[in-house]
């Protein structure tokens, strides 16, 4: 493997392109996903909140690693030499990642739960950390200032439209990911944020609605970040 570029881990913003660049915007993430499972793991938390920051961090896990693989990876893999073997890497964390997490939220009174949450923070951590010192550093070294904040952009907008609950069987690379996983992005956050009893008609309607947004979300993003300049 290629000798790794300076970690994105411990530079300001302005060394990282500005606060709006893809590099803040996932050095951001990838704190608060740290504060959250430290959160989780802290032993002063009153009933019923693990569970709520449990959500929380699923949400943020499954949200950002999608974005990454629609936008990020192949961009990577267009600019560095040792693209593919990188990424591979990463989208092999992810997939250990989303099945560990499947198999949390499919068994909720296994006696075993605890220990599962366990291996799923290491997991994250471990991917945050080949991220931040091996496969973003590309990204600086390759764009400038102003395409970094294009590419921020462009993340943020299919981020914002992605699925927020593990699905295993879906492909982590495009096209697949996007033809199998943008309709499903509709249906978790129906679940996220919609009350459970509401009416069927409705929540099928807002579950289309949903997913022609997110498809065309993810369209335009990623039509934005191949642009010269």
């Amino acid at each position: 493997m290629t000798a790794p570029a300076v970690s994105i881990s411990g530079l300001d913003a302005d060394a990282l392109g500005g606060d709006d660049s893809i590099l803040m915007r996932q050095r951001r993430d990838h704190a608060r996903l740290d504060a959250m499972m430290n959160r989780y793991l802290s032993e002063d938390l009153p009933p019923g909140e693990p569970d709520a920051v449990w959500s929380d961090v699923v949400q943020l896990v499954f949200s950002h690693a999608f974005a990454e693989e629609t936008v990020l990876w192949p961009l990577l893999r267009r600019i560095a030499p040792d693209g593919e073997e990188l990424t591979r890497w990463v989208e092999e964390e992810h997939q250990a990642i989303n099945e560990l997490i499947a198999r949390i939220e499919h068994s909720p009174g296994d006696p075993r739960r605890a220990e599962w949450i366990r291996q799923a923070f290491t997991l994250i951590r471990q991917d945050i950390r080949d991220e931040e010192d091996e496969l973003l550093p590309r990204l600086r070294t390759a764009f400038g200032d102003r395409r970094l904040r294009r590419v921020g952009a462009a993340w943020e907008a299919v981020r914002a439209t992605a699925p927020s609950r593990p699905h295993p069987g879906v492909p982590r690379r495009p096209p697949g990911n996007a033809i199998r996983g943008v309709p499903l992005s509709a249906f978790d956050r129906l679940r996220d944020l919609a009350p459970v009893g509401g009416p069927a008609t409705r929540r099928a309607a807002l579950a289309a609605a949903g997913a022609l947004a997110a498809a065309g979300t993810v369209t335009l993003a990623v039509r934005a970040t191949r642009r010269p300049g």
